[in-house]
């Protein structure tokens, strides 16, 4: 779930093996909504590294976490977005610029908003650094009340099919999920994208 080439850079790295040992915590639980919270604005580390060994640990449990994950994520997305609607050259900017993300900036920006809905529910699902989405969306003035909603479909539909799956295929399926989930994801962000097309048309 996570860019295997990243793990190539020593940070990022012992990054992503302490946030993963914090699934092991006592008080795990707490960890995973400040991960799922920090990762929606500036950590590069998604909460699905914590919550994938935490539903193998307690599967009972596994639809309470992926609620953490999500009502955290939203709210740190809508952090993001204050990031970037109120500070955007004081914060947003450098934040972006460390994450290599200026270039997406600039193509990004003139139409965003044209688009705004399907860029936050793809980033949500997809590889796509969510971070990046929820500072731009505050940056180019992204009506709120889409970017919310679209946040907690987004966040809601990836954490929920993660922890499902989990849930009822334990170890087996967390190769699959580590591997595959992201190009199922992308394919479930096209066929949304082709049925809002073809509703359209109709």
């Amino acid at each position: 779930m996570i860019d295997h080439l990243k793990l190539r850079k020593p940070m990022i790295k012992r990054l992503y093996n302490k946030t993963m040992a914090l699934a092991g915590h006592p008080q795990a639980i707490y960890f995973l909504a400040i991960v799922s919270f920090i990762e929606a604005s500036f950590f590069p580390i998604p909460p699905d590294v914590m919550l994938i060994p935490m539903v193998l640990m307690n599967p009972s449990r596994a639809w309470f976490f992926a609620l953490i994950a999500t009502v955290f994520s939203v709210l740190g997305g809508v952090f993001g977005y204050i990031i970037g609607a109120f500070a955007y050259e004081q914060f947003a900017e450098p934040i972006l610029f460390a994450l290599g993300k200026e270039a997406e900036m600039l193509n990004f920006s003139n139409k965003y908003n044209e688009i705004g809905l399907w860029a936050v529910i793809t980033a949500g699902i997809s590889p796509i650094p969510f971070k990046v989405i929820t500072i731009m969306s505050g940056a180019t003035n992204l009506n709120f009340a889409v970017f919310v909603g679209a946040s907690l479909f987004s966040r809601a539909v990836r954490f929920f099919i993660v922890a499902g799956l989990l849930n009822f295929y334990g170890h087996g399926i967390k190769d699959f999920i580590e591997r595959y989930l992201n190009w199922v994801f992308m394919l479930l962000i096209i066929l949304l994208l082709f049925g809002f097309i073809g509703l359209k048309l109709i």
